[in-house]
């Protein structure tokens, strides 16, 4: 429509310029030669104007091909973006699962180690009671059974028994220990639970570690504090609080103590509270330390997961708020405040991103 109305404009332009030129004959008789040297002058402005206006429509059509161009060139660099945007989420959400799913393997090997224990020790008693049944069953059948041997076989079948009983019972609460913290871990299932039972369950399948390297750990949480939530989430947020701990913020053969203390806040809240003694968290790093795969120990068994996941969590399906704050001595300090009735959560903040300092480690660094 523009393009036409441009040939039409012009149209009309020559024909005045044919207008002109006629008067312009008419007028070469004419006695006055300032009117004809006017007209003349007149004449040719118009005509280098209308070719003006040509030139400007040739350079505006020129410049529109090429904004179209432009335009299509940024839709298709933008589309590129998008798609590659897509791919980097999907790959980060596959290297978080991957990261839980290590997190679930490490706590696998924590209980079986822990389990092997009173298993050990009951098959060692179960082997001396049979060795003591089989040698007062020969002497039984000898007719060389006296009282003393026989005295002496049922302290030991009580000694033993005992022990049996004792680790047998051992194993099956480390066992009923990883059976709910994985159950919590692998489907997210929301319930009524006790933080302190869900803390000490989750330090159970920790304990080999901690006492490998040597580390004390503190725990302060009231017996009764009931809280409606996802444990699931709990328990791995406190997985990897603390074994971030464990391999960013003590040097080798170094041990420390860890702490968590809990507390009713304000409100219906709880406020929960994970510190250690270690090194702590640079301050150049503070401000980044739940950035996705933000580590300052790639080459060391940083993954940069630790605490993006954390802060992911209890923003998240704990429906709460996390911070690292500075604390009265060395190493790092979280604070998370999260409801104790998920119900009364106010709507959790978008973490596909997190806005706030990832994957440091809470103690020597990310």
């Amino acid at each position: 429509m523009a393009k036409a109305a441009d040939f039409n404009l012009f149209d009309a332009e020559e024909r005045a310029l044919a207008a002109a030129e006629q008067l312009r004959a008419g007028l070469d008789t004419a006695a006055d030669p300032a009117l004809r040297d006017g007209l003349a002058a007149l004449t040719d402005a118009y005509s280098r104007s209308v070719r003006e206006q040509r030139r400007l429509v040739r350079v505006s059509d020129r410049q529109h091909a090429q904004l179209n161009q432009l335009n299509q060139e940024l839709a298709r660099r933008r589309a590129e973006a998008e798609e590659a945007l897509a791919r980097l989420k999907e790959a980060q959400e596959t290297l978080v699962q991957a990261q839980k799913l290590a997190s679930l393997g490490a706590l696998v090997a924590g209980v079986a180690h822990e389990i092997n224990t009173p298993v050990g020790i009951a098959l060692s008693c179960a082997s001396h009671l049979s060795d003591a049944t089989a040698g007062l069953r020969r002497m039984f059948e000898a007719d060389d059974i006296a009282v003393d041997d026989f005295e002496r076989y049922l302290a030991t079948a009580d000694d033993t028994a005992r022990l049996i009983q004792a680790n047998c019972e051992r194993a099956a609460e480390l066992i009923r220990s990883f059976k709910q913290v994985a159950v919590d871990r692998t489907t997210s299932e929301r319930r009524r639970f006790n933080l302190a039972d869900t803390i000490n369950e989750t330090l159970v399948s920790l304990g080999p570690r901690l006492r490998q390297a040597g580390h004390a750990i503190g725990v302060d949480c009231p017996p009764g504090l009931e809280i409606d939530g996802y444990p699931g989430a709990l328990s791995q947020v406190l997985s990897n609080l603390i074994l971030n701990s464990v391999v960013h913020g003590y040097d080798e053969g170094q041990s420390g103590r860890l702490t968590i203390a809990a507390e009713a806040g304000e409100g219906d809240t709880v406020r929960l509270t994970y510190g250690d003694d270690g090194s702590g968290i640079p301050e150049e790093f503070r401000g980044r330390v739940f950035d996705p795969f933000f580590t300052t120990r790639r080459g060391s068994g940083g993954t940069g997961l630790g605490l993006h996941i954390v802060y992911n969590l209890v923003t998240g399906p704990m429906g709460g708020h996390v911070a690292l704050e500075p604390g009265p001595g060395p190493g790092a300090r979280f604070v998370m405040t999260f409801p104790r009735n998920l119900s009364d959560a106010s709507p959790a903040p978008d973490v596909s991103r997190p806005t706030g300092p990832a994957g440091a480690a809470p103690a020597a660094g990310p």
